[in-house]
């Protein structure tokens, strides 16, 4: 999944440092050699004019303010520097510590995301974090289970994934048969009826997903000709937490690691392929669909 803003967080920060560097150093020192160069040309202009009006020449009067206005006026790329400066500086300030859009590109979420939902991800909810380097500076809290995040791809960290967090640091995950369990808790399902992907054109069963006593409701998809077990898992780093049979896979959750599955189930390539995510690869929670081109009811909070 890529944010709307494209990969630009690098480039929004190196123009809003050379605008607000050549904007300053406009203010500090090019300002004050104007302001010298323009006194001295003013006091010329009025030296000329004095000795013309001594020699009784008229001299106009209205020229000094021209002079004036010449003399003081910033230059062309002074003047589009301190004009893209605050813009650029606002937009990545919002980009970076409060919202980000993004567009989903993959059906990995379906029913809760649709492929062209564009969503909102606070980047504060669980703390501020330097951009760029992406490391917390201030901690409002972890990712909770239940919570839908959008991280860095441990394999790529270049590429920004969505899914929904099942287990947290400490957690014992384990998907048996479909049905996942969290710390000994199996989640319950509510069959929901028959769900059609309009990109397939093929069924999936929907249920309705108590995540593990949690509280946290949401809508899955399962798709009954898909195996139970997970087929060819890479060799991930912390391999050894996760234990995978026919039936599913078991996982415990390293601390200050989180284990991601999408809604999707049988269409979702996620934790139980690629491993564990680290607390410093997530970018923030997604909690609204603000556009869908194709779809406009699709807009509202995510669940």
């Amino acid at each position: 999944m890529q944010s709307l803003l494209g990969n630009f967080a690098l480039i929004l920060f190196i123009l809003m440092v050379v605008t607000g560097v050549i904007w300053f150093y406009d203010k500090l020192v090019l300002a004050k050699k104007r302001r010298a160069a323009a006194e001295m040309a003013l006091a010329a202009f009025d030296e000329r004019n004095a000795k013309l009006k001594a020699q009784g020449i008229a001299v106009d009067e209205s020229g000094r303010a021209t002079l004036k206005e010449k003399l003081l006026k910033r230059p062309v790329w002074v003047e589009y520097s301190g004009s893209f400066f605050p813009v650029i500086a606002a937009v990545f300030f919002i980009r970076s510590f409060l919202w980000e859009p993004f567009r989903i590109p993959s059906s990995s979420m379906v029913p809760t995301l649709q492929i062209g939902d564009m969503i909102l991800v606070s980047k504060y909810s669980y703390g501020i974090r330097l951009p760029v380097v992406n490391r917390k500076i201030v901690d409002f809290g972890d990712p909770q289970k239940g919570d839908v995040v959008v991280f860095k791809f441990p394999k790529d960290t270049s590429l920004d994934y969505i899914k929904r967090v099942v287990g947290v640091g400490g957690d014992r995950v384990e998907y048996r048969n479909k049905k996942l369990i969290i710390n000994g808790v199996e989640s319950k399902y509510q069959p929901l009826g028959d769900y059609l992907d309009t990109e397939s054109l093929t069924y999936s069963k929907e249920f309705e997903e108590d995540l593990a006593g949690t509280g946290v409701r949401h809508h899955i998809l399962n798709d009954d000709r898909a195996p139970n077990y997970v087929p060819h898992p890479d060799r991930f780093p912390n391999r050894n937490m996760c234990t995978y049979n026919v039936e599913g896979f078991a996982c415990t959750v390293p601390r200050g690691y989180y284990f991601m599955m999408g809604d999707n189930r049988d269409n979702s390539l996620d934790s139980r392929y690629w491993g564990f995510v680290p607390d410093d690869y997530i970018v923030g929670k997604a909690f609204l669909v603000w556009m869908n081109l194709g779809d406009m009811t699709r807009i509202g909070g995510i669940r």
